[in-house]
């Protein structure tokens, strides 16, 4: 079994995550097991090609240290109110976890390689990246794979708000009313915006008349 493993930018999965905004999952691809990398791309320019976050939330981040690479096109960083111009080549290192951080493409076609880990930790895959990994196959009606890497992403990080929900939304789609009802309401016990999410989310449809579902 060779020891490397070679892919082009443009081999790896498309996976919309906003407007214009693509998740390339390098960390996925590759089974990457040491720390956390990814690539992000966006069609037009003014678009978000790294979205605003900090890596304290309770969403999924993991206290990392981050370290992004502009490989192509212009991004514009605001980092704890700091703008940074950041032209193809540029990379930008982020110690501290709490600072927020958000990219916007000046260019179209805009491509940044995120790369991170936390200090003096063994990696663990981050908990979005089972939901952004599982919603594709949702949205094609593979509600039942969906539910497969949501319920190994519950495994690493039992009683995650976002992968709850998500995971109940699969399970909906799927027709396994009970369980959804289930993890859907231990979603909204952790982080109660999960449910002004499912008023709204067409995935629960199916629930509404159930006796279980939220209020």
């Amino acid at each position: 079994m060779s020891g490397y493993d070679v892919a082009n930018l443009e081999d790896l999965d498309r996976i919309p995550i906003a407007e214009g905004l693509e998740w390339r999952p390098i960390r996925r691809r590759f089974d990457v097991r040491a720390f956390g990398v990814n690539a992000y791309t966006v069609d037009h320019a003014g678009g978000h090609v790294i979205e605003e976050h900090d890596e304290l939330g309770p969403g999924g981040a993991g206290g990392h240290e981050e370290l992004y690479v502009v490989l192509r096109g212009h991004a514009t960083f605001t980092i704890d109110g700091e703008i940074v111009e950041a032209p193809a080549g540029t990379l930008i290192f982020i110690r501290d976890p709490a600072l927020k951080r958000v990219a916007i493409a000046e260019d179209p076609d805009t491509a940044v390689l995120a790369v991170g880990g936390a200090p003096g930790k063994a990696y663990e895959v981050s908990p979005w990246e089972y939901t952004f990994a599982s919603t594709p196959l949702l949205k094609a009606g593979r509600a039942k794979e969906a539910k497969v890497i949501l319920l190994e992403g519950l495994t690493q990080h039992p009683g995650n708000p976002a992968i709850l929900y998500n995971l109940a939304c699969a399970e909906a789609v799927a027709g396994d009313h009970a369980s959804a009802l289930i993890h859907l309401r231990a979603s909204i016990e952790v982080d109660a915006k999960y449910a002004a999410y499912a008023k709204g989310d067409p995935d629960f449809d199916s629930l509404r008349s159930e006796p279980g579902f939220p209020a």
